[in-house]
């Protein structure tokens, strides 16, 4: 089992790296493949070196699985050069999330979806992740008409220019700006870029990629993405309107009992989920469960989980994990 991550050196491409030693993924050589300015470089796993190679290397190695965090352009142009190689892509980035032909894939909500046939396969936005792990067991049990979520996201979605521009405002030091306005003490209601409707890419991502991923375009959902300064994960204030009336203790029993979701929600004793708490850990949280007591059978949510992992790194290798456990590869 040879598997390439491409963006070795990358934010989420590490912590891929980190995920697969953790997880102790079956893998028999390991290609970690990156810029041609890295090439050469050697990178540590399970207390081995490997040196980093070039696409076209990698792709000549003819890898089983390929792990893909190196951006959309570097997605488009060369996922499917490894699929032509007999490679089973998982791309991390939004090149092909929407595309018809390209499952879109979270393993708690839709892994069944797939088959030896999907060489080119989609790891969802950071932000939706988290949320329809979430939304899967409720939706089939109410049945959701609709979602309003707001997020409140880590600075380590943007990479790590913005991470070095956060930690430089904090000390008082001028430096490279990820962000049109310092984001130190402040909070930017603005993630990619803004569209022809008002929202910003990511808000539209969590509206098309929610539908998608649920197979289901009957769910309405509107969201407002928001950076704040923060390391660690994502936080979501999630409003779900369902067609069925629901019981409050028969949620939180759903929620324990579904895959992939630790409830913490004892106000009592202040216990709820906060990005700390989420920080390196691969399980999406979720607390502040009640009742929308100014619409009838609505509830709301707080769900936080680790950006970099159960966002993107975690859930992709749990996707390859999924594809050898089938035989689909």
């Amino acid at each position: 089992m040879k598997v390439a991550v491409v963006g070795a050196t990358g934010l989420v491409g590490t912590v891929m790296l980190k995920v697969l030693e953790e997880r102790n993924f079956p893998l028999t050589e390991l290609i970690p493949v990156a810029s041609e300015k890295s090439v050469g470089k050697e990178i540590t796993f399970k207390g081995k070196k490997f040196p980093i190679v070039s696409m076209d290397t990698a792709i000549s190695m003819k890898p089983d699985i390929a792990l893909f965090s190196a951006g959309g352009n570097t997605s488009l142009e060369h996922a499917p050069r490894f699929k032509e190689a007999g490679t089973t892509v998982i791309d991390n980035s939004s090149a092909w999330r929407m595309d018809p032909a390209i499952k879109l894939i979270v393993p708690e909500v839709n892994a069944h979806e797939l088959s030896i046939d999907n060489k080119i396969i989609a790891n969802p936005n950071c932000s939706t992740i988290q949320m329809v792990v979430v939304l899967k067991p409720l939706h089939d049990k109410y049945k959701i008409k609709r979602v309003i979520v707001s997020t409140y996201q880590s600075v380590t979605g943007t990479g790590v220019k913005a991470v070095e521009q956060l930690m430089n405002e904090r000390k008082g030091i001028d430096g490279p700006k990820a962000y049109p306005y310092e984001i130190d003490l402040n909070v930017l209601p603005h993630i990619d870029v803004f569209t022809d409707n008002g929202y910003t890419k990511e808000e539209m991502k969590m509206v098309k990629e929610t539908n998608k991923i649920m197979s289901d375009d009957s769910i309405k959902v509107t969201a407002t993405t928001v950076r704040i300064p923060v390391m660690g994960g994502h936080s979501e204030s999630v409003n779900i309107e369902f067609e069925n009336d629901f019981d409050l203790a028969e949620v939180r029993s759903i929620l324990e009992k579904a895959p992939g979701i630790i409830v913490v929600d004892d106000v009592a004793n202040l216990k709820y989920p906060m990005p700390k708490d989420a920080h390196e850990k691969d399980e999406v949280f979720v607390g502040r469960i009640r009742r929308d007591e100014s619409a009838p059978k609505a509830l709301n949510l707080w769900i936080v989980a680790d950006n970099l992992r159960k966002g993107a790194a975690t859930n992709a290798v749990q996707i390859a994990e999924y594809l050898i456990q089938k035989e689909l590869v």
